[in-house]
């Protein structure tokens, strides 16, 4: 997906996380250790064991510090109601919480690398009903559609087509939080997507934050983690305090600061702090690898695999990276 915002190297509100106090608290900033789960079915997972199977067990091994990581799932097919209920079943065997995310808007994409998605909003809304089915009762943790709110006011969806968006994303959210044990996060871009967080303000109350357990930041992207939480508590202060999870899959080297591609299977990046709800951070509900990291952003190099196909040596690369 197009997760590029605008790489802006300054922040313009970074001094918020000093000045209005959102620095570390206790280790455990007043959470639980939520246990996410681990998919052993993942890209991740079988990569390892196709290595193991050629004897590359460097490389195995390597790839084991994804594989053995919760990864979000990311729930695209037409009916989400099987695969999530049997993710959920199966989480919830193992004491788990799985992490979904949401991705099925109209115009998915603005049309982009991860074009798809519903072809109506009677569809959509059909859509997010079974994925609420195919949770149930039991728990789970749901970032809902990743770039919908940042292609509305990057003016990709406009006029008719934006209010019916904000529509289907309240929606979204009042829908799975009918779910009694559900946390939902709607998606909030990145710290080089938003120069003015008075201008998400709005449309995010529009489309349910306050309904919803928080906003979701970084997802996809490469912003440190204390640039995420600058940019991310600016906007927590004009949401009254909104909660946020932050996407920490892939930011351990920071965002590459030049190229117009700088979002898209970036080289030299790192995987970063490890999926965890003891954050250190008040309004930190939890740090999570919400992109899959290893799989790839799109085919925008030479040679390079789909959006959200295995990479194999991307994937070594971010491991080898993190030290």
């Amino acid at each position: 997906m197009n997760r590029c915002g605008r790489a802006v190297a300054a922040l313009a509100f970074a001094f918020v996380a000093t000045a209005c106090g959102d620095g570390p608290s206790s280790p455990a900033a007043g959470h639980g250790a939520t246990q996410f789960y681990v998919d052993s079915g993942g890209a991740a997972a079988r990569e390892v064991r196709r290595l193991e199977d050629e004897g590359r067990t460097e490389e195995a091994a390597l790839i084991r510090r994804i594989a053995d990581r919760p990864n979000a799932i990311w729930i695209v097919d037409d009916d989400p109601q099987p695969e999530v209920a049997a993710i959920t079943a199966a989480a919830q065997e193992a004491g788990q919480v799985p992490i979904f995310v949401a991705y099925h808007i109209p115009d998915r994409d603005c049309g982009r690398f991860s074009a798809g998605g519903a072809v109506s909003a009677e569809e959509y809304r059909s859509w997010i009903g079974r994925f609420a089915e195919g949770i149930g009762d039991r728990p789970a943790w749901v970032v809902v559609e990743p770039d919908a709110l940042a292609h509305i006011l990057d003016s990709c969806t406009q006029g008719g087509r934006a209010a019916e968006r904000l529509d289907l994303l309240r929606g979204a959210v009042q829908t799975l939080k009918k779910q009694p044990n559900v946390k939902v996060y709607l998606d909030a871009g990145n710290a080089g997507w938003i120069e003015n967080p008075d201008d998400w303000e709005e449309p995010m109350r529009q489309a349910g934050v306050g309904e919803a357990d928080g906003f979701a930041f970084n997802v996809s992207n490469f912003f440190t983690t204390e640039d995420s939480v600058a940019a991310a508590r600016g906007l927590s202060d004009r949401l009254g305090g909104a909660h946020y999870v932050i996407d920490t899959s892939r930011n351990g080297n920071g965002p590459l600061r030049e190229g117009d591609d700088s979002w898209c299977n970036p080289r030299g990046r790192a995987l970063g702090a490890e999926p965890t709800t003891r954050t250190g951070h008040e309004r930190v509900d939890a740090f999570l690898w919400i992109k899959r990291p290893g799989e790839s952003d799109g085919d925008c190099h030479r040679g390079e695999p789909k959006p959200g196909d295995w990479f194999t040596d991307y994937a070594l690369e971010l491991a080898r990276n993190s030290g």
